[in-house]
């Protein structure tokens, strides 16, 4: 089975889902393994934008089986929202999306003890505020983790949510300590509640495992979509200003019961420069006008928050540790005509850590944030891109830009981006 990875070499934002959207028709099926509605894609298709949280971006393509895997983290409300503003948008996606019977539930209190914990000062992370990390927490915790199928049987689920509910409630009531009063959950109104989701969920619910065994047994192209990037990924990324999953290609296994032996191409998706949200260090960070300028053109505000993501040069000491990590065979640089302007750019090709010169990434926040860039400037270019098909016809300046990145990060690089829109990709 040529199963391939699409995966954020960053700390995501890098447009991945425009890359699953060019090849996706090369495919039977495209799998989210990681995360939930926390991870934005935005696909413009002849001119008309879909903006996707939580479903796989490969529902753009009718011809395609779009699965959400075990290993992602559900919040029923969101997965409907989604589907109606497909069907709003003429994709009717009923015959082409399921939804593993493992993945878990976010519920109202995953939600609420989330933002009593983002609202102290201290030990913020700087989440999306979406529930997911305290989904995760109880998924890997045992006691209070539900999955999907358990919606499906409503007085199981509701014996469920009697036994977790009134714990949970103490527990928002320890957040929350003097400083308010926390939002009080009512069992049964949520089980009353899911119910009614458990319906309009049920005709996607299925046992994606043994589906996607099957379609390795039948020799069936499936591509691997990983939400958010690899710098914020649970046991590799700058923690603790990480996810709560692994986006890294190595959840994948158990993000969908795929065995990574079947894995055979990994792409790796950059911007070509760099983006982070919310909290944690940030070496190449540009608090500046030339940041601001980055920001405003290339439209870095979050797909899912609105938040305005913060902006900086090209880390190339980052991205290679990223790209060893997912074991990258190539590259994809995004948003390259964002730059188009500028006339000079940077590239981050070493860090000073505690006076000392070093190549390697520490993904330990504590040191990271210690680390002062080694810039290289190379000439920038001033004309419009946009237009741009083939790399022969990219400036002079643009050219030498891609061919360093691709030079310090040690991969070739197979698309560049000069749009939003699917047609404007150059392809090696």
């Amino acid at each position: 089975m040529p199963a391939t990875c699409v995966v954020g070499l960053q700390w995501g934002d890098e447009a991945k889902g425009k890359i699953v959207d060019l090849i996706g028709d090369q495919f039977d099926h495209v799998v989210r393994f990681n995360g939930g509605a926390n991870a934005g894609h935005t696909v413009v298709v002849n001119g008309k934008t879909f903006k996707l949280s939580l479903l796989p971006t490969g529902v753009i393509r009718p011809n395609v089986l779009s699965v959400i895997g075990n290993g992602v983290v559900v919040y029923p409300p969101r997965f409907m929202e989604e589907v109606e503003s497909l069907r709003a948008g003429g994709v009717d996606v009923s015959r082409s999306l399921v939804l593993s019977d493992h993945a878990h539930v976010i519920f109202p209190y995953h939600m609420e003890e989330e933002r009593l914990a983002e609202s102290g000062g201290s030990g913020k992370i700087g989440t999306t505020g979406r529930g997911i990390g305290p989904c995760y927490q109880d998924k890997v915790g045992r006691r209070f983790g539900i999955r999907v199928g358990e919606l499906l049987h409503p007085n199981h689920l509701r014996d469920r949510l009697n036994a977790i509910v009134p714990v949970k409630n103490r527990i928002l009531k320890a957040f929350a300590g003097d400083a308010e009063t926390p939002k009080t959950m009512d069992a049964s109104r949520i089980a009353d509640e899911y119910h009614v989701y458990a319906e309009q969920l049920r005709p996607y619910v299925t046992d994606t495992t043994r589906l996607l065994h099957e379609a390795v047994a039948a020799g069936k192209r499936v591509l691997f979509e990983a939400a958010q990037g690899s710098l914020l990924d649970i046991d590799h990324g700058t923690y603790p200003f990480v996810t709560s999953s692994n986006s890294l290609p190595c959840g994948i296994w158990s993000g969908t019961g795929v065995p990574g032996k079947h894995l055979q191409r990994t792409i790796g998706v950059v911007k070509a420069y760099t983006t982070r949200v919310g909290q944690g260090p940030f070496p190449t960070e540009l608090d500046n006008e030339t940041g601001e300028r980055i920001r405003r053109i290339g439209r870095e505000y979050g797909t899912v928050t609105g938040r305005p993501r913060r902006v900086g040069w090209f880390d190339a000491v980052a991205v290679k540790y990223t790209a060893a990590l997912a074991g990258a065979d190539e590259i994809t640089v995004m948003l390259l005509d964002v730059l188009s302007g500028l006339p000079e750019l940077k590239l981050c090709t070493a860090y000073d850590l505690d006076g000392q010169r070093t190549q390697h990434f520490p993904s330990d926040s504590f040191q990271l944030e210690r680390c002062i860039p080694h810039l290289e400037t190379i000439p920038g270019w001033s004309e419009d891109i946009t237009g741009v098909r083939k790399l022969s016809g990219l400036p002079t300046g643009a050219r030498r830009y891609i061919d360093r990145i691709a030079e310090l990060v040690g991969l070739k690089v197979s698309v560049v981006s000069v749009g939003p829109d699917r047609e404007q990709s150059i392809l090696d």
